[in-house]
């Protein structure tokens, strides 16, 4: 499997709710299921199923995240040396050419992405223009608008 990019913040986040899940949702879920089970007859019993459909998200999600921690490659951008350059983890400060709009931004991975937190996924168009670019330079954007650019202002390791 490929290795799955994490920032350390991200990797801590994963392994919290993986935490959450094995030690609070998970039993309560099987005592959800064993008091539905108490009830009797479970071919007409909704909170029977409805346990068991919990049951079954929780064991998945289980499944992933630890799939996610097990591959995970965490980043901590306060120890890159990347010159100045686009990098994941690395914070971005932009300035949208067209309207004069700036934006800060941190390129994160896929389960970490959260725009309304600055943090915008390492796969997002907007991340893909920005690595390997440098404070001064335009990036061109494929956004579905169309092109935009966007100029870097600063790039920090944060």
């Amino acid at each position: 499997m490929n290795k799955v990019p994490l920032t350390v913040a991200g990797a801590e986040k994963l392994k919290a709710e993986l935490h959450h899940l094995k030690h609070v949702q998970r039993p309560a879920v099987i005592q959800a299921i064993s008091e539905a089970r108490a009830q009797g007859d479970l071919s007409e019993n909704a909170e029977y199923d409805a346990a068991k459909e919990r049951q079954s998200f929780i064991e998945g999600r289980i499944v992933d995240l630890e799939s996610k921690l097990s591959n995970a490659q965490i980043i901590d951008p306060t120890l890159l040396d990347a010159d100045g350059r686009c990098v994941f983890a690395a914070t971005v400060e932009l300035e949208d050419v067209e309207s004069g709009d700036v934006f800060t931004y941190q390129i994160v991975g896929d389960d970490e992405a959260d725009i309304k937190e600055g943090k915008i996924s390492i796969s997002s168009p907007i991340a893909r223009a920005l690595i390997g670019k440098y404070a001064g330079d335009v990036a061109e954007v494929n956004a579905p608008g169309g092109v935009r650019e966007y100029e870097i202002l600063d790039v920090r390791y944060v």
